[in-house]
């Protein structure tokens, strides 16, 4: 019997890799700079993604890299903003797999997991000009459930029984 393929570590539960697909062939290709990645997602209704937005890359090229279990894969909704200018957004999967919580790091490492931290920071740092609160998004993105590792509890499946031993 083969052996299962071995799954990627995350490093502390975090995202380790940016992806896009391509529209027309519905290709993953590897995007190696968050910044680029986050600027794709932005638009991506406007302007999908397609292989030749990447550098030196086609749609006749084979794929960066396969959908598969052998990770753990997320996907962002659509259009979410840019982070700012000197802030760093930072995902976390809970160990659960229930979902990614949201954080954003500033311009000095300080972090923030709210809004309303968010404002207090920009009105503390008058540097920061043209920066809102609103600039920021702390959506969460989707955990494909297919690529959950099979050892995973799951919150859902916890409360379950836990429902199944109240009653």
């Amino acid at each position: 019997m083969p052996s299962p393929p071995k799954r990627s570590p995350l490093s502390q539960g975090s995202i380790d890799i940016h992806v896009a697909q391509c529209k027309n062939f519905l290709k993953w290709r590897v995007i190696d700079i968050e910044e680029e990645f986050e600027e794709i997602r932005c638009k991506v209704i406007e302007e999908p993604f397609h292989c030749s937005l990447k550098a030196n890359c086609s749609c006749d090229d084979p794929v960066d890299i396969e959908y598969d279990s052998s990770r753990t894969w997320v996907i962002d909704k659509p259009n979410l903003p840019k982070t700012p200018q000197g802030f760093r957004r930072s995902l976390v999967l809970r160990k659960d797999y229930s979902k990614l919580d949201s954080y954003y790091f500033t311009p000095t490492g300080k972090k923030l997991r709210t809004r309303t931290k968010i404002a207090a920071y920009l009105k503390d740092h008058p540097e920061c000009k043209g920066i809102s609160a609103t600039d920021f998004d702390f959506t969460s993105p989707k955990i494909m459930r297919d690529t959950i590792p099979e050892n995973v509890e799951q919150k859902d499946s916890v409360s379950a029984n836990k429902k199944a031993k109240m009653a």
